[in-house]
C-alpha cells in the first residue's frame, strides 16, 4: 500500500493513460481483489495529493505585484551566495516576506547584500519579477518571485518564536564547527557537518565535484548514519536504558535535520534513521525497503515537485543501488579474500557510484572516472570528520572554548580531504562528458545497467539453472527445474504480465515526458549562439552564463517557438528588434505572448501593424521597452551587448529613411568571444563604423548585393560566417558576388542549406553543429 500510495505520489503530474496502465500492473501482480482495490485506491489517492498539494504551494498573493517595484521586509533564510560557477557579482538568497501583501510567502532576492545573520531582517526595494521557467528548482524551494534589489539593509531585528531559535542553533553550530580551523578547512567543515558550502570558493567546489566527492558536501545519510553510531555509545555511558537511548537518538535527528538545512537526501535518512529507531522500540523488524518508502511518502507528501529534484533522485537511487547490490558485491569481493572493511567499503561505494552514474550525465552532463578510487581513499578520513564536528558542535554550543579541541584533530583529515579532491580533479580525464538528453535514454541507460549488473552478480547461479535439465538427463531433474522456473518470475504467467505492464508504464512515461520536457538549457560556462533556421528572416539566439539574448524573431508565422524550444531557451532576457521589418519583427509579439522576456531593445523607428502588436503585448505584460543609441552598452551578467549603430536622432522619424540603414548593429561579446549582428544594416553603414575583430559574423541582409563586403571582411577577420535565408527565396539570396568574397572566411554556413547553425565556444574552442 505505501508503495502505490508512493507511486501515485510520483505520478501526479503524468497523464491518466500512464497511470492506469501502472494500476493494472499492480492488480495483476496482487493475489487477491481487495489487495488490488486498495493499491488501486492507493496509486489515485497519492495522485489527487499530489494535485492537491502542489496547487496549495504554488498559491500566492504575489501575483498583482509582479512586474512592478516592491518595497518589503523579509527575513533571511539561509546565506548569500554568487551564482554556480561566479566567484564575484551580484548574491542571491531567500527571504521569508515579513508582512502586508504576500506575508509568510518566499522569495529570492538577488543584488549586493550586506553581511546578514541567518533570520535577520532585511529591507528590500527592487523589481519583483516572475521566476523564470528553467527556475523550477526555486520553486521548489517555496519561492513565489524574484527581486532584483536596488538596495538591501539589514534592520537589527531577527525573527522569534521556534524558528528564532533554530536560526540561533544553526549559527551556533556554524561557529562551533569553525572555531580555531583556518577558512578553508572551516569552509569544508561547515559543508561536511551542516551541508553548508556557501562559504567554499568555487575552485574547491569544482574539484569535489570533478572527483566525484561532491556527496561529501551535502549532509546526507552518512551523516545520519555516523550521527547515531557517535549518540548510542554516548548516551549508553550516560546510564541510559535501550528506550532511552534510542529516544535520544530519535531526538538527535530530529534536531540535525533542520540543523543541516532540511535538504531533499536529509529528510530522506532523516526518516529512515528514525524508521529503524522506532522499528526497535516498537519490538519490530526493521525493513530497509519499508524505510526508504516511507521516506519517499514523507518527502512527497510535502512536496510532490521534489521528485524533480535532482538531489532528491540521486539520494534515492543510491540508496536502492546499496540495497540492491552493496551484498552481492561484499561477498564477491570477500570471495576473492579482500579484507571484510575493505569489501565492505568498497560495496558501498561502487553500489553508489553505478546508481547515480545516470543520474548525473542527465542532469550534469559529465561523469568522474576517478569516483571510485576517490571515494575509496577518502573513507577514512569522512568518519573522525563528522563525529569531531558533530562534538565540536555539542561543545560549542555550551561553551565557545570546548569546540576547538575536537576542530584541531579534524583540521588533519579535513586537509587530507581537501588534498585528495584537488589532485583526483587534476587527473587527465578526471571527469568525461556524458549526456543523456532525454528522459527515455535514462531510462534506457538504468535498464542497460541493470542488465549489465544482473549478468554480472549470477551469472553462474543463470548458467546452473539452464544447464541443469540437460546435465542430469534424469525425469526427476527435468521436473525440479521446471518447479524452479515455475515459482520465479519467467515462469509465473501473471507476474509476466504485471511485467510487461510495468514496463508499458515505463515506456509511455519516458517517452511523454521525452515530449513534453523541455531541453535543457546549454552549460552556463558555454558560449552557444544559435543561428536559427527560421525561413527568409533575422533570429539569431545567445546564451552564456545563464542568460539569453535574442536578436530579431523573423517572419510571422515561422517555426521560432520550436526552435528556442530546441535550443532550451526558457526566456529570454534581452529581446532585441533591429528595426521594424516583417522578416525581422514579424515573431516578436509570438515570444511576448509565450515566453518571459526581461526587456526589449526597440529598433522600431517606423511603426507597422506587426511592430504595434509587439509593443501592445509588451505594455500588457509590463515589459520594459529601451530605445537604441550608438555608445549604448547592456550587460547580462558576463554577456554584454554594444549598440554601434543607429544614433538617436530626431531626423530618423523621417518616414523616407530606409529602415535598414537605421537597423541596429549589435557587437555582442561572450568573454574573449565577439560577434558581430549586422541585421540588414549593409556597408553603407557599417563601413564608418569603429569594428573589432571577431570570432564570428551574421552576414548582412541574408546576403543581398553588396560591394563593400569584401573590405568589411578584411577589417573583421571572422573565422565564421552564416547567412540567415529562407530556402528558395524569390530575392536570389544570397547573391553570388557575396558567395565569392565569403570564399576568405574559413567557414561560411547557410540556413537554406544547412538549417539552424549552432556555434558552441567550449574551454576556448569553437565548435559547429548543423541541423541538416
Amino acid at each position: 500500500m505505501l508503495a502505490a500510495l508512493v507511486a501515485g505520489l510520483l505520478a501526479w503530474p503524468v497523464p491518466a493513460v500512464v497511470a492506469t496502465v501502472a494500476v493494472g500492473a499492480i492488480a495483476l501482480a496482487g493475489a487477491r481483489r481487495v489487495v488490488a482495490a486498495l493499491a488501486f485506491a492507493a496509486v489515485l489517492g497519492g495522485a489527487l495529493a499530489g494535485q492537491a498539494r502542489v496547487r496549495a504551494l504554488e498559491r500566492t498573493a504575489l501575483g498583482p505585484q509582479l512586474g512592478r517595484f516592491a518595497i518589503l521586509d523579509g527575513f533571511a533564510l539561509e546565506h548569500p551566495r554568487a551564482a554556480a560557477g561566479f566567484r564575484t557579482g551580484p548574491r542571491s538568497a531567500l527571504v521569508r516576506i515579513a508582512g502586508g501583501p504576500g506575508g509568510g510567502e518566499r522569495v529570492v532576492v538577488r543584488g549586493s547584500w550586506p553581511r546578514v545573520a541567518l533570520g535577520g531582517e532585511v529591507h528590500v526595494e527592487g523589481a519583483l519579477v516572475a521566476l523564470r521557467d528553467r527556475e523550477d528548482w526555486l520553486r521548489r524551494r517555496g519561492a513565489h518571485g524574484r527581486v532584483l534589489a536596488t538596495e538591501i539593509r539589514v534592520t537589527g531585528r531577527r525573527r522569534g518564536g521556534v524558528a528564532g531559535e533554530l536560526d540561533r542553533m544553526r549559527e551556533g553550530a556554524e561557529r562551533a564547527v569553525s572555531t580555531g580551523l583556518d577558512p578553508p578547512r572551516a569552509a569544508l567543515a561547515r559543508g561536511m557537518v551542516l551541508g553548508e558550502d556557501e562559504a567554499l570558493d568555487e575552485d574547491t567546489r569544482e574539484a569535489f565535484r570533478v572527483s566525484g566527492l561532491a556527496h561529501m558536501l551535502a549532509a546526507s545519510g552518512q551523516n545520519v548514519m555516523l550521527l547515531v553510531a557517535l549518540a548510542l555509545p554516548v548516551l549508553a555511558a550516560l546510564g541510559l536504558g535501550l528506550r532511552g537511548r534510542l529516544a535520544g537518538a530519535l531526538a538527535l535527528i530530529a534536531m540535525y535535520v533542520p540543523l543541516a538545512g532540511a535538504g531533499p537526501s536529509i529528510q530522506r535518512a532523516g526518516v529512515m534513521g528514525a524508521a529503524g529507531l522506532l522499528a526497535v522500540l516498537a519490538s519490530r523488524p526493521a525493513s530497509r525497503w519499508y524505510a526508504l518508502l516511507l521516506a519517499a511518502a514523507v518527502t512527497l507528501l510535502a512536496d510532490p515537485r521534489a521528485s524533480a529534484d535532482p538531489g532528491w533522485q540521486l539520494s534515492f537511487a543510491a540508496v536502492v543501488a546499496i540495497l540492491l547490490l552493496a551484498a552481492p558485491l561484499a561477498e564477491r569481493l570477500r570471495g576473492h579474500r579482500v579484507p571484510a572493511p575493505l569489501a565492505e567499503a568498497g560495496a558501498l561505494t561502487a553500489a553508489a557510484t553505478l546508481g547515480t552514474a545516470p543520474l548525473l550525465a542527465f542532469h550534469f552532463e559529465r561523469v568522474s572516472l576517478v569516483s571510485l578510487p576517490a571515494n575509496l581513499l577518502a573513507v577514512a578520513a569522512v568518519a573522525p570528520v563528522m563525529w569531531l564536528g558533530m562534538l565540536a558542535v555539542a561543545g560549542g554550543t555550551v561553551l565557545p572554548g570546548l569546540a576547538a579541541l575536537p576542530n584541531a584533530l579534524a583540521a588533519y583529515p579535513l586537509a587530507y580531504l581537501g588534498w585528495l579532491a584537488h589532485a583526483a580533479a587534476r587527473v587527465p580525464h578526471a571527469a568525461v562528458p556524458a549526456r543523456l538528453g532525454s528522459p527515455a535514454a535514462l531510462a534506457a541507460a538504468y535498464a542497460i545497467l541493470a542488465a549489465a549488473v544482473a549478468a554480472l552478480l549470477w551469472r553462474h547461479r543463470l548458467a546452473r539453472l539452464l544447464a541443469g535439465p540437460a546435465r542430469s538427463g534424469t525425469a526427476e531433474a527435468a521436473v525440479d527445474a521446471g518447479a524452479r522456473t515455475s515459482g520465479s518470475w519467467l515462469g509465473n504467467p501473471r507476474r509476466l504480465a504485471a511485467l510487461a505492464c510495468l514496463g508499458a508504464a515505463v515506456v509511455l512515461g519516458g517517452a511523454w515526458l521525452a515530449g513534453h520536457r523541455m531541453p535543457a538549457p546549454p552549460d552556463p560556462r558555454d558560449v552557444v549562439v544559435s543561428f536559427l533556421d527560421i525561413g527568409q528572416g533575422d533570429a539569431t539566439l545567445v546564451q552564456y552564463g545563464g542568460a539569453t539574448l535574442l536578436v530579431d524573431t523573423g517572419p510571422p508565422g515561422s517555426k521560432l517557438l520550436s526552435r528556442l524550444r530546441e535550443a532550451g531557451a526558457r526566456r529570454i532576457d534581452l529581446l532585441v528588434l533591429t528595426h521594424a521589418q516583417a522578416d525581422h519583427d514579424g515573431g516578436a509579439a509570438d515570444v511576448l505572448s509565450r515566453l518571459p522576456v526581461g526587456r526589449i531593445l526597440d529598433g522600431g523607428e517606423q511603426r507597422t501593424p506587426l511592430q504595434a502588436r509587439a509593443v501592445a503585448v509588451a505594455a500588457q505584460r509590463h515589459v520594459p521597452r529601451v530605445t537604441p543609441d550608438a555608445g549604448q552598452t547592456i550587460a547580462l551578467g558576463p554577456l554584454t551587448l554594444s549598440v554601434l549603430w543607429p544614433r538617436r536622432e530626431p531626423a530618423a522619424d523621417h518616414p523616407g529613411i530606409d529602415p535598414n540603414d537605421r537597423a541596429i548593429v549589435a557587437h555582442v561579446r561572450a568573454g574573449s568571444f565577439d560577434l558581430l549582428l549586422p541585421a540588414d544594416a549593409e556597408s553603407n553603414v557599417t563601413a564608418p563604423l569603429d569594428l573589432p575583430p571577431v570570432e564570428a559574423l551574421k552576414v548582412a541582409h541574408h546576403g543581398s548585393e553588396d560591394p563593400g563586403t569584401p573590405d568589411l571582411l578584411a577589417r573583421l577577420h571572422p573565422r565564421i560566417a552564416v547567412i540567415e535565408v529562407g530556402r528558395g527565396n524569390t530575392y536570389g539570396h544570397p547573391r553570388p558576388s557575396i558567395l565569392a568574397a565569403l570564399r576568405t572566411v574559413p567557414a561560411v554556413y547557410r540556413t537554406d542549406r544547412d538549417g539552424t547553425v549552432r556555434l558552441t565556444v567550449h574551454a576556448g574552442r569553437m565548435t559547429v553543429r548543423t541541423a541538416r
